[in-house]
C-alpha cells in the first residue's frame, strides 16, 4: 500500500471521517488484510467487541406481483401470470405459527407493487398480526410506501403513520440497490427514485419510526457509485441527529448484500468473496454514525459470513426460517439457529440472540398471543 492509503487507514482507526475521495482511494488501493483490520478495529469501537447479535426472524413475501420489473429481480410476476399470489390470511397464520414456534421475535415482510392492494389491506393484515402474535413487525420497505402513496392518493407521511398505527413497528431499508439515479434508471427504472427512498426513510425517521439501509451491489455501479450510496446513508443518519431525534428515529442497522444474477434479465457475473469484504469493510468505515453493520450470509454462505465477522460486521442478520427472493435468483443458503450460533462461537465470538431493535433476547412467548 501507499503512505496515503496507510495513513488513510490509520485516521479511520483513530475515528477521523473517511471523505468520499478517500473511500474510493481505499477501494482502489488498500490491501484486503488491512482493510479488514481497520474495519474490525473500528466495528469493536463502536460495538461490544465480543459479541456478535443474530434475530430469529421469518421473509414472509405476501405477494410476488410486481408492476416495477426490476431487471435484477427473478421473483416478480405480472398480475396475470399462472404463478401470482397473494398469500391468504390461513397461510400467513401458518407461516407466523411456525415462526413463534421456534421463537422468532421479528417478521420481515415484504411483496411486489402489486397494483390493486388498496391501503386498508395493509391496515388490516398488521392489525390481525399484532393481535394475534408476540412478534416486532419489520416490514415494507421504500418502494412499496411511495407505491401505497400514489396507488391511494395519499402522502408518504400520512401512509407511514396509518401502518405504525395499524402495527407496524419499524422499516426494512430494502428496495435502495445503489441510491445513484443512473444506476436506478438501468437496473430499476419502473421504482421509486433515489430522492424518494431517502424521503420515505426521512419520514420515518421523524415520526420516530426506526429503519434499516441497505445495498445491493455488484451489478452495473462504479466503485464510485458505492461510496456515494454509503455517502447518502451517512448523511441522512447526521440529519436525524441534527434534528435531535432519538435513536427510535434513525437508521439501526447497514446491511450490503450482493446481486445474484441467475434468472434475471439483467444477467452478470456474481460478485466474489473478495469484492463482497472490501465493500462490507469500507461500508463500516464511512458509516461512522449508523452502529450494527450485518453480513449476508443469505446471499455470501456461511464461510464468508464467518470471515465478515472480522472485516466489520457485528451481526448475522435473521435465522430467515423462509426466503424467496435471493433464493429465486438461484442462491439458497440455510441456517438453522444452532449453525447460526456455532458459525458465531468458531469465529470466537460470543452469540446473541437480539431484537428488531438490538436488545438482548432471554425469553419469548412461543404461541399466539391468547
Amino acid at each position: 500500500m501507499t503512505s496515503a492509503v496507510e495513513r488513510c487507514l490509520d485516521r479511520v482507526v483513530d475515528g477521523e471521517r473517511l471523505s468520499a475521495d478517500a473511500a474510493v482511494l481505499l477501494f482502489e488501493q488498500a490491501d484486503l488484510p488491512s482493510l479488514g483490520a481497520a474495519a474490525h478495529a473500528v466495528r469493536c469501537r463502536m460495538t461490544d467487541e465480543h459479541g456478535v447479535t443474530y434475530v430469529v426472524d421469518r421473509n414472509v413475501n405476501y405477494t410476488n406481483v410486481c408492476i416495477s420489473a426490476c431487471r435484477f429481480c427473478a421473483f416478480h410476476r405480472a398480475p396475470d401470470d399462472p404463478q401470482a399470489y397473494v398469500l391468504t390470511r390461513d397461510e400467513l397464520d401458518a407461516k407466523l405459527d411456525e415462526m413463534v414456534a421456534l421463537g422468532g421475535t421479528q417478521l420481515l415482510m415484504q411483496g411486489g407493487l402489486h397494483p390493486d392492494l388498496r391501503l386498508e389491506f395493509f391496515e388490516e393484515m398488521l392489525r390481525h398480526i399484532t393481535n394475534t402474535f408476540p412478534v416486532h413487525v419489520h416490514s415494507f420497505s421504500p418502494p412499496e410506501i411511495v407505491h401505497f402513496a400514489r396507488l391511494n392518493d395519499l402522502s408518504i407521511e400520512t401512509v407511514l403513520g396509518r401502518l405504525r398505527d395499524a402495527g407496524l413497528d419499524s422499516l426494512p431499508g430494502g428496495g435502495a440497490e445503489i441510491l445513484v439515479e443512473s444506476v436506478r434508471e438501468s437496473v430499476s427504472p419502473h421504482k421509486c427514485t433515489a430522492a424518494q427512498w431517502l424521503d420515505v426513510m426521512r419520514t420515518a425517521h421523524r415520526i420516530g419510526m426506526p429503519t434499516t439501509a441497505t445495498m445491493m451491489f455488484g451489478h452495473v455501479e462504479t466503485l464510485g457509485h458505492r461510496v456515494e450510496h454509503l455517502v447518502r446513508v451517512r448523511e441522512l443518519q447526521d440529519e436525524a441527529a441534527r434534528l435531535g431525534l432519538p435513536e427510535s428515529g434513525r437508521f439501526t442497522a447497514f446491511i450490503p448484500w450482493t446481486y445474484q444474477p441467475a434468472n434475471t434479465a439483467l444477467g452478470g457475473r456474481t460478485v466474489g468473496g473478495h469484492d463482497y469484504l472490501r465493500t462490507l469493510a469500507i461500508a463500516r468505515l464511512v458509516l461512522d454514525n449508523v452502529t450494527n453493520v450485518q453480513a449476508s450470509w443469505v446471499t455470501q454462505g456461511a464461510k464468508i459470513a464467518s470471515v465478515a465477522l472480522s472485516f466489520g460486521a457485528n451481526d448475522l442478520g435473521g435465522t430467515m426460517i423462509e426466503e424467496n427472493v435471493v433464493a429465486a435468483a438461484g442462491t439458497s443458503y440455510t441456517m438453522s439457529i444452532d449453525e447460526i450460533r456455532a458459525l458465531i462461537a468458531d469465529a470466537g465470538f460470543e452469540p446473541r440472540q437480539r431484537t428488531t431493535l438490538y436488545a438482548p433476547v432471554k425469553q419469548h412467548a412461543r404461541g399466539r398471543k391468547r
